[in-house]
């Protein structure tokens, strides 16, 4: 039940992000600078290019210290959302960046809107973090992701954090450290 609802809240801290077009050529296209246009309209059409099966992998980790604060996501699911003009869009909303992240889990939280358009969570894949702070994807598209997860000090109160990173898929495994 509580994965289910973190999975809910971080679908909807995404409901509001813009999408990039996808064109029947393959995943969408991406610019010098996190580019391409940003847009307040869902389109499912966006999404299609993250079904299809594919040889990239994300293998990660979470890596974020704040000072001698190490924090972890143990346990925590660990959530992959294709970039579409919408998608991107909500990271700039909810996050202040289309490319990476690290922000307090409130302040996401407040500035998620009531309402989502469109479902994209039937895009989103999950995977687990586990005790080395570790999580891998498997058989994607080429194309460009949004990673998500929520990290806790590991030690210790400490306020929770909302990580997010952009990273791209192309042909083959990519690694990536949530910091």
């Amino acid at each position: 039940m509580k994965r289910v609802l973190a999975i809910v809240l971080f679908a909807t801290a995404l409901a509001a992000c813009a999408e990039t077009p996808m064109g029947p050529a393959g995943p969408p296209p991406t610019g010098p600078s996190y580019g391409g246009p940003t847009s307040s309209e869902f389109r499912a059409r966006d999404f299609a290019w993250s079904t299809a099966p594919g040889t990239g992998a994300i293998a990660g980790v979470l890596g974020y210290h704040n000072g001698e604060v190490r924090y972890t996501c143990q346990g925590k699911d660990v959530i992959l959302i294709p970039e579409t003009p919408w998608t991107r869009l909500r990271m700039i909303i909810l996050y202040g960046s289309a490319a990476s992240a690290a922000v307090p889990l409130e302040v996401v939280r407040a500035r998620t809107p009531a309402n989502s358009a469109g479902d994209y969570a039937s895009y989103a894949k999950k995977a687990d973090c586990d005790g080395a702070n570790r999580f891998a994807f498997r058989g994607l598209p080429d194309g460009a992701w949004f990673v998500i997860t929520i990290a806790r000090p590991a030690d210790g109160p400490g306020e929770p954090l909302a990580m997010m990173r952009r990273v791209e898929t192309r042909g083959g495994p990519r690694s990536v450290t949530l910091n």
